[in-house]
């Protein structure tokens, strides 16, 4: 009934009669579980993947499987093709499909935990974003999207073989996942797809049993399916020809000459390692007197908008029929998602696995195609990049078995290997392995002292292949507006390291000095503007660059080009910049409260309600424990309790006629009631956190989240217990904290914190604190609060939605010292400690997410 049920769905979605016979298998499988999936190319890795996933979680509705399905690629040319197949199959089912691939026009998908969507990037933005550093995203969005891409999803790592140590990544990352598995509330999983998958490639000390596993159960094609068409009636016939790059357009022109015009047109391909020399090439073929309309160069090095075109114009199916006439110059970017079929393939000597992807760009659909070889004999690794001269070897031997490289043949020669053999034709041995203890520090967003971060982008990428993104503008002055910003069809991916790469086309090394003065910009989080770039260093993988179109350095024809600073203005297309769609979330500046602007006033009360009554809708639909719902629900109402404090209430100043003037504890107020009037690096959730302690403590100051659970330490220690007032509490709201336990009262404090994403896992001082000259003795603030700071009396709904009134509260910075506390008992260090070792760093920053997203609904409730 199964089989019966996903073939309709299948021939329903795909518009196919029938679904492949692996296809079948993984669609009709009930169970979800991480799995290798080795499927050559051209028998519909994304249609089956992708069916399977829509046919169990929305056609059955099948709550085991995740809610998102997370579609990771190593190259922006595949995502946009990937995207379009994927749109086709799922948006007739209403769900929605969403590309994260740099720019400001990713869509919120992360506002919609509980809904099913399909999220499609490559491995720099979407692994970066796993690993809580968000290529390209504001500091505060980090740990919203690292909740969320490690729970509930179905990860499908495509095309493997070109991730290099972003597949280290992967597999470390899902190990991980299975280890904080009990813990995680929705828990995620991945799928590895390549026609090369080697299920070694994944294995490491951490994942050793987990790769054991995967290997007893590949999908692959069964023997008895291996037949019809493209099995019996394909022939590649392949030769190796020693000859070096300024050679190379004779080649192209002799073979292009002899081929003939067949059913799918005469294509040829020409697949080259190193961007440079595609263009070199492209050049020479248009001065031979090629033209430009059927001569194409594709590399990764161009803009979203030159890219668009493509699959319509000549890497598609519907392109290759008769009468057409094209030549294709390209490099690695073809080896894997266009579907084309070339009668000649020629392609520089790269690694096997490289080769064949490559192989499956000819005789896609059938027929006969000639493959030629360039091997250039490089005498070094240096001449041999971007790949090692031992890869180009053993492909060199490879080939010298082979006089046919169709499918059939390969899988011959495949399964005639030996295990050394395997290995030395199938070599990963990735630089930097992610470990576990890297990973939990990542938990921590907050910078050090230098303002930088951990350096996540040796878990992505190896060596030179780390780019950076790129948008040439134009705008009046020195500096530009902050509402300057990029369409993502805007963007280039330019390399930053090697000779080819942004810092030293920007910078001179020897000086540190920037080139380009009042030219070149970079995006601040932090200060939520564009400023020049100080240093070298600023300049770093997932970066945001704006620079000025008249400084040159890329070409509409031949992608970036690193030409000279001046040499030729850039041409700016309609598309290049757009003003930044409202984004509360991407407004990470550290006084930054768009979330609290709205259209009508509404109290901290009613605002605290309707976040309370947001989480309990999420929380239910995402199949949330009770206790835990009720945390999420409990954390709601005292989210904006901070902003009582007098360094928020000055920001608020109604009109008479508006008659809100007599209203103290207000939480939104419409635009022009503002005054501006900012304290700096305020943050209203530290105060919300800080009260709630010390509401527990007027509650039970010996609580076991407070002096409860260390009297035996304080005692030995000698601390001098600090009694809390003995102001009432509502009996309400006090019964409620008190029957909290001390991992509830922690984890609720923590979600009340961490709700912007802004002070979370430790309590530091920012630099507008250490900016501020202390007027009193009660020392340095953090955020924005001094010890001792007086929250006046603020209103608040109880469970049952009664108002309550909180008398004034003062607040104390205790848990932002260094063990014990005489007022609190642990610090605030340790409290998020213990409950990343209890819920782990995943399900931690999901319901952190879970908070964030109800807050942001509820606010634009009041905000139209």
């Amino acid at each position: 009934m199964a089989m019966e049920g996903y073939q309709s769905f299948f021939k329903r979605v795909a518009g196919v009669d029938a679904a492949h016979g692996w296809q079948g298998t993984l669609g009709s499988s009930p169970e979800i579980r991480n799995r290798l999936i080795c499927v050559p190319t051209g028998f519909g890795k994304t249609l089956g993947v992708l069916s399977a996933w829509a046919y169990n979680r929305i056609a059955r509705q099948n709550e085991a499987w995740p809610r998102r399905l997370v579609w990771c690629l190593p190259m922006r040319t595949l995502v946009e093709q990937t995207v379009a197949e994927v749109e086709r199959v799922v948006a007739p089912l209403g769900v929605n499909v969403y590309t994260v691939m740099g720019g400001k026009d990713a869509g919120e998908w992360y506002l919609h935990p509980e809904v099913n969507a399909v999220i499609v990037g490559t491995q720099d933005m979407l692994l970066s974003r796993a690993l809580n550093r968000g290529y390209a995203a504001p500091r505060a969005r980090w740990p919203m999207e690292f909740g969320l891409l490690n729970c509930d999803c179905l990860w499908v790592m495509d095309e493997v073989q070109l991730m290099d140590v972003g597949l280290a990544t992967s597999a470390q990352l899902q190990q991980f996942r299975e280890e904080d598995h009990a813990k995680t509330f929705r828990p995620s999983y991945t799928w590895w797809m390549s026609a090369t998958l080697q299920p070694e490639w994944l294995k490491s000390v951490d994942t050793r049993v987990m790769v054991e596993k995967l290997k007893a159960d590949v999908l692959k094609i069964r023997p008895e399916h291996r037949s019809g068409p493209l099995w019996e009636d394909v022939s590649k016939t392949v030769e190796v020809v020693d000859v070096g790059h300024p050679d190379v357009a004779d080649v192209v022109i002799d073979r292009h000459t002899r081929l003939a015009d067949g059913d799918y047109g005469r294509i040829t391909l020409i697949v080259l390692n190193r961007v440079a020399s595609a263009v070199d090439l492209y050049k020479e073929l248009i001065k031979r007197g090629r033209t430009r309309e059927n001569t194409r160069l594709v590399h990764s090095r161009f803009r979203g908008v030159e890219r668009r075109g493509w699959r319509e114009q000549f890497l598609s199916r519907s392109r290759c029929a008769k009468g057409t006439d094209l030549v294709i110059v390209a490099t690695q970017v073809v080896e894997a998602g266009v579907d084309i079929s070339a009668g000649c393939l020629i392609t520089d000597l790269a690694p096997w696995p490289s080769l064949v992807q490559r192989f499956g760009r000819a005789a896609r659909y059938g027929g006969h195609a000639d493959i030629v070889v360039l091997d250039a004999k490089p005498a070094d690794d240096k001449e041999a990049a971007p790949y090692a001269m031992t890869e180009l070897d053993e492909a060199r031997c490879a080939l010298g078995r082979l006089t046919d490289v169709s499918q059939k043949s390969l899988d011959a020669f495949d399964a005639a290997l030996s295990t050394e053999e395997r290995q030395r034709l199938y070599p990963y041995d990735p630089p930097n392995l992610l470990l576990r203890k890297e990973l939990d520090e990542l938990f921590d967003t907050t910078p050090d002292l230098t303002g930088a971060d951990l350096d996540i982008s040796r878990f992505i990428r190896a060596g030179q292949e780390r780019d950076c993104q790129v948008f040439w503008a134009e705008w009046e002055g020195e500096k530009p507006p902050k509402t300057l910003q990029p369409h993502r069809d805007a963007l280039c991916a330019v390399p930053v390291y090697g000779d080819s790469g942004a810092q030293k086309w920007m910078f001179n090394k020897e000086q540190l000095k920037n080139d380009l003065h009042s030219n070149v910009f970079v995006w601040d989080y932090l200060d939520d503007a564009w400023r020049e770039p100080k240093s070298i260093r600023e300049v770093y993988p997932g970066r945001l660059l704006m620079v000025r179109t008249t400084v040159g350095g890329y070409n509409v024809e031949a992608g970036f080009t690193g030409d000279k600073p001046g040499k030729n203005p850039v041409a700016i297309s309609q598309i290049a910049a757009a003003a930044p769609k409202p984004d509360e979330l991407d407004a990470a500046g550290e006084n930054n409260d768009s979330l609290s602007e709205a259209a009508r006033f509404q109290t901290i009360a009613a605002h605290g309600a309707a976040v309370a009554s947001e989480c309990v809708a999420i929380a239910k639909r995402c199949g949330l424990l009770e206790e835990l719902a009720r945390i999420l629900s409990i954390a709601g109402r005292y989210h904006d309790l901070g902003k009582a404090h007098p360094a928020f209430r000055g920001l608020i100043a109604p009109s008479p006629s508006s008659g809100m003037q007599d209203v103290p504890d207000l939480a939104k107020a419409p635009q022009e009631a503002w005054t501006g009037r900012r304290t700096p690096g305020f943050r209203h959730e530290l105060a919300s956190a800080l009260a709630l302690m010390e509401l527990l403590a007027r509650v039970d100051q010996q609580h076991p989240a407070l002096l409860g659970a260390c009297r035996d330490m304080i005692s030995a220690f000698a601390l001098q217990p600090e009694a809390a007032p003995a102001t009432p509490v509502p009996a309400s709201l006090g019964e409620e904290l008190r029957a909290l336990t001390a991992g509830q009262f922690n984890l609720l404090v923590y979600l009340v914190c961490a709700h912007h994403g802004k002070v979370r896992a430790a309590l530091h001082a920012c630099p507008a604190d250490q900016e501020t000259a202390a007027d009193d003795e009660r020392g340095m603030p953090i955020r924005g609060i001094k010890d001792g700071d007086a929250l006046p009396p603020a209103r608040m709904m109880d469970a049952q939605d009664k108002e309550q009134t909180v008398a004034d509260i003062d607040l104390h910075l205790a848990p932002a010292m260094l063990g014990l506390s005489g007022r609190y008992g642990p610090s605030w260090r340790e409290r998020t400690i213990a409950l990343q070792k209890w819920y782990g760093p995943f399900a931690l920053a999901w319901m952190e997410a879970l908070l964030r997203v109800a807050d942001v609904r509820a606010s634009r409730e009041v905000q139209s």
